[in-house]
């Protein structure tokens, strides 16, 4: 009789592979109109969205069906960016239905709140789009010949809702933030299904925040109020210095991220919290150059160093204040002028 443990051993594998061939069998085995077949397809990873294609290494086209989730009064879309990983640049085809009729707009991206106006791609699109909506889900239809001749692409997709007859913005949370994938068109591998820049953009934050709002801070603080206690001297003093120092690392490491973010940024500037960011970072090397002449610690300088770091947490905390407010803002669909379609 067989060793229960020998049985039990192979269970975690059987059960991976199960899985692996649950997911590979809801994606092959979808059905399409007018007898449409594709030899490849890819479960994207978030939105619940599917990809089909057959990719012609003849003439470097792929015919594709972008599948989707959606209700009636939403739209969803899908494209490829040729010029980078994220939203602007990239080239969209988008479907939405009025009063019932299914249409298909084309149009390129070129910032984060395009304007949708129906305009040719960027590369060739041999055979018009088209879609259709049934059992609670758009597909697309489309040839394109990949850009570049390159059978690795960028691709992104999305959904979101419609009002009043026009596209509007969709949520810029959770999985909306995270469809982007370069695709493989002839081995059918794919990579980054997870958000990087959504990642460099929290370490941002939480740079920043703990450099310019917390430790330079606190290190002004304890220089205004520990030195006047003569049993905490000279340990204020050096522990007054480690927080500036150690803060003004991590903002500056966080400033340069932010710098490096906003040059990735095509056609988006936010430019109060910019000029702020650039505003904290003088102040703060300001205050750090200052230990550097070797003040005495019971000199004024102490005060001059507490008023800069007070400053620059009124700066900071402004802000964390306008970041939550733009936030808040645009998880509101609509963006400024109710056409944003923002990864």
């Amino acid at each position: 009789m067989a060793r229960p443990g020998h049985s039990t051993a192979w269970l975690p594998l059987l059960v991976l592979l199960f899985a692996a061939g649950a997911t590979a069998q809801s994606c092959l085995s979808a059905t399409f109109t007018g007898g449409r077949t594709f030899l490849k397809c890819n479960q994207l990873p978030v939105l619940g969205a599917s990809l089909h294609w057959t990719y012609h290494a003849v003439n470097g086209t792929a015919d594709i069906a972008y599948r989707a989730p959606s209700g009636a009064d939403g739209w969803v879309g899908w494209g490829i960016n040729p010029s980078g990983g994220g939203m602007a640049g990239s080239n969209v085809f988008i479907a939405s239905q009025t009063s019932g009729a299914v249409s298909v707009l084309t149009t390129i991206l070129r910032n984060t709140t395009p304007t949708l106006d129906n305009t040719a791609l960027s590369f060739d699109v041999p055979v018009p789009a088209s879609a259709e909506y049934a059992g609670g889900a758009y597909t697309i239809y489309a040839t394109v010949a990949l850009p570049g001749n390159t059978t690795s692409q960028n691709t992104v997709w999305q959904a979101g809702p419609v009002s009043g007859g026009r596209v509007s913005q969709h949520s810029i949370s959770g999985p909306n933030v995270q469809s982007v994938q370069r695709l493989d068109f002839l081995s059918g591998t794919s990579t980054g299904g997870s958000n990087s820049r959504l990642h460099r953009r929290n370490l941002h934050g939480v740079l920043n925040a703990v450099g310019w709002g917390i430790l330079i801070p606190l290190g002004a603080m304890i220089a205004r109020y520990l030195r006047v206690f003569e049993a905490a001297d000279p340990a204020w003093f050096y522990l007054h210095i480690t927080c500036q120092i150690s803060g003004y690392v991590l903002g500056v490491a966080g400033w340069g991220l932010g710098l490096k973010l906003g040059s990735e940024s095509k056609g988006l500037t936010y430019t109060t919290h910019r000029n702020i960011g650039i505003a904290i970072f003088c102040l703060a090397t300001l205050q750090v150059f200052a230990l550097f002449l070797r003040p005495d610690k019971k000199n004024n300088y102490i005060v001059i160093l507490a008023t800069l770091a007070g400053v620059a947490l009124v700066l900071e905390a402004i802000t964390w204040a306008i970041v939550l407010r733009r936030r808040k803002r645009n998880q509101a669909y609509g963006g400024a002028n109710g056409t944003g379609v923002q990864l």
